[in-house]
């Protein structure tokens, strides 16, 4: 026997598929959050145009003010090469720039807007107190549509990304906030409107899967830039690779490893050198930290480690040796 639903039943399932009062304040939320950070940020926001050595025209990026005197944060890659860089602000007002700095292991550059001054600036946040799911809003230039705003959230932390010199850039931010060619060197920001990120990556053919340059990374690297021009690490004069450890060496040399970092090549009269340390040595710990391949050495060889003596561990023929190695500071484009 059928049994047909009375109307009440129908008024009832309609009501119950409206809208509750409470998910229209939800969603009234959600839009205030963004649209504040975007009227706090959106100001901040620069396009940066660039020409090249030629005289050219170049790329166009994204910059994010963070101080009203002009000082502007982008990418590396948006700035490099350029001859000329010129920024554009919200109110359509164009400067000419200059290059204050780059630090092409984290894709950062730091920039000097020329006449204009007391220019809307946006407050670098403290990146560490993220959390996933977290919401986040990218501004930007994405293929030219200037002040372009995108939400999402915070995907993943304590990323890990290549920069375009090869080594790598620690702490990265990944979010599902849509990001394209443009958007590169613009803020990732905060629901409390401070910057928290510098947009600098996109994976092609991929959705949702775009990357920032954390805010603790960015402050660290404009201290270093205004402070030396560059950003100081330290380097013992070596190339190298990283390499799988024996089991039976390990065990020998009673150390946990299995891998490290194989020296490939060493540069004459380096300080690796002249401590003694060969080809084919395997470096399985510097300065009291396990190394298990060349992306540890590098982050080890910071500027704290410039000019002081490091006990750096080698496994060599199986076994064990140590060497005080004495870092310098890192010209730029040197190898690790």
């Amino acid at each position: 026997m059928l049994d047909f639903a009375s109307s009440s039943d129908f008024e009832d399932l309609g009501a119950a598929a409206a809208p509750s009062a409470s998910d229209a304040e939800i969603l009234d939320a959600y839009s205030h959050a963004v649209t504040s950070v975007a009227d706090a940020v959106g100001p901040a926001v620069v396009r940066v145009e660039v020409r090249n050595k030629s005289g050219r025209p170049g790329g166009v990026g994204s910059g994010v003010v963070i101080a009203p005197d002009g000082l502007v944060l982008t990418n590396c890659h948006v700035v490099e090469g350029a001859k000329e860089v010129r920024l554009q602000d919200a109110e359509g007002r164009v400067m000419d720039a200059r290059r204050l700095g780059e630090d092409p292991d984290t894709d950062l550059a730091l920039l000097r807007a020329g006449s204009v001054r007391d220019l809307p600036s946006a407050t670098l946040g403290d990146s560490k107190t993220l959390k996933r799911g977290q919401l986040v809003v990218a501004i930007g230039n994405p293929l030219g549509f200037e002040s372009t705003v995108t939400a999402g959230v915070i995907s993943a932390l304590g990323r890990s990304l290549r920069a375009r010199n090869g080594r790598l850039i620690e702490d990265v931010i990944q979010t599902d906030a849509a990001l394209n060619p443009g958007n590169s060197g613009g803020p990732l920001a905060s629901s409390r409107g401070e910057v928290i990120g510098i947009n600098t990556a996109v994976i092609m053919g991929a959705q949702g899967i775009c990357f920032a340059v954390a805010s603790n990374t960015a402050q660290f690297v404009l201290s270093e830039l205004i402070q030396h021009g560059r950003v100081r690490r330290a380097y013992i004069g070596v190339s190298a690779q990283t390499t799988a450890v024996p089991r039976r060496h390990a065990r020998a040399a009673e150390i946990e490893n299995s891998s490290g970092a194989i020296v490939t090549a060493l540069e004459s009269q380096g300080p690796a050198s002249t401590a003694g340390l060969m080809t084919l040595d395997t470096i399985v710990r510097a300065d009291g930290v396990a190394v298990t391949g060349v992306d540890d050495l590098i982050r080890l060889l910071n500027g704290e480690r410039i000019g002081k003596r490091i006990a750096i561990d080698v496994l060599r023929r199986g076994a064990l040796r140590t060497f005080e190695v004495m870092p310098l500071e890192r010209p730029v484009a040197r190898a690790a």
